[in-house]
């Protein structure tokens, strides 16, 4: 069960959603906030949620891509009662331990609302997708603080902790830019450099996460949990 959890879940989570947003770009009919006409899906112009909507941007029906990557940010909840497994993994060391089931916690919340942002198109409850799409990197930062200081204090690599402080710079640096960015509305090359800088954040995200399934399948073999 530990296994299942904590390991094989959070990998195809992630795998289904790099996999779920190639596809989905693919598929995408066209255009972006500043310009309708615009053909396919652009990196540099598009953001993620763009693929999420019931219409595209150009104003064509968009089912193939907002079915796979809704779905894909959905399943990302369950990453989350994922991680409510995880403390067991450090169950040797009380202080660990709690701080890791208070890490967990936020990892959790912090999941639920990449899920919310699955769960309302931006097309159809705009507020609502914004509210989720600022506050899911929010709830990640103290929870990455806290496995920081669990995994230095484990018996684990000390990768794993370069994974974890890594991330938290990251998403740190892209709360205080969601804080002082100007809208992306406002210019095209505004809309460019936020397109680009959350590709970037998305990126570094799912790839430390799934990392993060070694250091737990490491744990499991220590403590013989299946």
């Amino acid at each position: 069960m530990y296994y299942f959890w904590t390991v094989r879940l959070i990998r195809f989570v992630v795998i289904f959603f790099i996999l779920a947003t190639i596809i989905s770009g693919y598929f995408y009919p066209g255009g972006n906030i500043h310009n309708e006409s615009q053909v396919g899906y652009s990196i540099t112009h598009n953001f993620l949620s763009d693929l999420g909507g019931y219409q595209s941007r150009s104003n064509e029906k968009n089912f193939i891509s907002a079915a796979l990557f809704n779905t894909s940010m959905i399943l990302f909840a369950f990453v989350g009662i994922a991680f409510l497994f995880v403390p067991r993994l450090f169950k040797d060391n009380f202080i660990n331990y709690v701080l890791s089931t208070i890490g967990s916690l936020f990892f959790f919340l912090g999941t639920i609302f990449f899920a919310g942002v699955g769960l309302t198109p931006h097309d159809l409850f705009l507020e609502n997708h914004i509210f989720f799409a600022l506050n899911a990197f929010r709830f990640l930062i103290p929870a990455l603080i806290f496995y920081f200081i669990v995994l230095l204090r484990s018996s684990l690599h000390n990768k794993y902790a370069i994974t974890i402080i890594v991330l938290l710079i990251f998403t740190f640096s892209y709360v205080l830019y969601q804080l002082v960015s100007a809208s992306p509305l406002e210019s095209v090359d505004k809309m460019v450099e936020q397109a680009i800088f959350q590709k970037i954040i998305a990126l570094v995200n799912v790839i430390s996460i799934f990392s993060l399934s070694f250091a737990f399948s490491e744990r499991l073999k220590k403590l013989n949990l299946d």
